[in-house]
């Protein structure tokens, strides 16, 4: 379970690379997967990407699997 950190640069979480809790930076990012260019502004989904302050390990998570 992610927990707030006092830090302001991430939150604490646990890395599977470094295998301990440690500060990721959290964002939210906006992914374009059609490949067709007349539709691309319709197939955006979120995606939850997180990086490892320690290691810099970096993952992506689809937010909306409708």
């Amino acid at each position: 379970m992610a927990t707030t950190d006092n830090s302001i640069d991430g939150r604490t979480e646990h890395c599977d690379s470094c295998g301990t809790d440690t500060i990721h930076q959290v964002s939210v990012q906006l992914v374009t997967e059609s490949t067709k260019k007349e539709n691309s502004q319709f197939s955006r989904e979120p995606y939850r990407v997180t990086e490892c302050q320690q290691c810099g390990s970096r993952e992506s998570m689809r937010m909306n699997n409708a």
